[in-house]
Order: structure tokens, then sequence, then C-alpha cells
């Protein structure tokens, strides 16, 4: 299980396991807090293609789905 502080998600480097459509390396481009500085959005960048998605923060902790950091 990777640990994660929130505070420091953006512009984390994170390499998916299982790569889809060559995108394996991916960058947190943006992260949104609300009031209580809770997560409320969280953008994955790919480097290959720029393509932008968002995904669940909590989801990055799972080891079999992604690692932090370029490997």
């Amino acid at each position: 299980m990777n640990n994660i502080k929130p505070k420091k998600l953006l512009n984390s480097k994170w390499t998916a396991v299982t790569p889809k459509n060559r995108e394996k390396h991916f960058l947190v481009t943006e992260v949104e807090f609300d009031q209580e500085g809770t997560v409320t959005s969280c953008i994955l960048e790919a480097v290959l293609s720029k393509r932008s998605s968002s995904i669940d923060w909590h989801d990055l902790t799972n080891n079999t789905r992604w690692l932090h950091g370029w490997q």
C-alpha cells in the first residue's frame, strides 16, 4: 500500500503497473480541496500522450495498479 499525503499529491509522479495505450508514466497535474482540506478532485496526465483523466486519489494507494515514482 502506497502511503500518500493529500497535500503532496500535486506534481507527484506515478507508474501504471499495467499500461494501457502505451501510457505508463503519469503526473498529477491538478488537485482540488474543499474547505475542510479533503481532496475533491485529482487529475492525472499521461506523460506520453498528454491525455488527462480524473481519478479517485485513493486508487493511487493500490500497489497492484500504481507505483509511486517513474519506473
